[in-house]
């Protein structure tokens, strides 16, 4: 069960966060559609990825559970995103710091938490990159992230018609919050990509 909060006020409330297990199955339960989930797995080892690589492994399955449930509203309630995903959350007595970092990745869009954290500013970054990066991959013969370059993802970033859907505004500011160029956030998104088992 996921609900830790007790109804009897003499319960000492406990938040928790999930195991990244737990997050999978908490996507499962409001996102029917397999785009949705194999989303959140992808971003999930794409945090893990960057948690191990920026020195931050001891909290790398935070960083992957943050990843799973960032968008776990998106589907039943997307006029209400990074805003239901709040209260759903906090009804299960999910811990404040994953529920603060999920929604911040929706800063400027739908909410106005700024990311922080350099674990939330990597989502921020991230998320919406590996999403071109999944199309970029596809247009390739093998169809995969392996051989996909840094130069050729630059020009279909480059191509506002490709992807239109993937805001290029957000990886920019992303890649500013971070303090790094968009070649350095671009080759290790793809990096962290390659190693993940959700990407094909």
């Amino acid at each position: 069960m996921y609900a830790l909060c007790g109804a009897n006020p003499e319960f000492e409330v406990i938040f928790m966060v999930p195991t990244p297990e737990e997050a999978l199955r908490l996507v499962e339960e409001y996102n029917e559609g397999e785009f949705h989930r194999k989303h959140a797995r992808t971003v999930g080892d794409v945090m893990r990825w960057f948690a191990v690589e920026l020195g931050y492994g001891d909290e790398a399955d935070f960083w992957q559970t943050v990843g799973i449930l960032h968008d776990l509203d998106f589907e039943r309630w997307p006029e209400e995103h990074c805003v239901k995903s709040q209260e759903i959350m906090r009804g299960l007595g999910i811990d404040e710091r994953v529920v603060r970092a999920t929604a911040s990745h929706g800063y400027g869009l739908c909410v106005d938490i700024k990311p922080e954290h350099e674990m939330e500013k990597v989502l921020y970054a991230t998320d919406e990159l590996t999403g071109l990066i999944g199309a970029a991959a596809m247009m390739h013969p093998s169809k995969s992230v392996s051989d996909l370059e840094v130069s050729s993802l630059k020009k279909k970033f480059k191509d506002k018609k490709f992807a239109a859907g993937c805001s290029r505004d957000v990886i920019r500011d992303g890649a500013e919050m971070l303090g790094w160029d968009l070649d350095t956030l671009f080759e290790r998104t793809i990096l962290a990509m390659r190693a993940s088992e959700n990407v094909d």
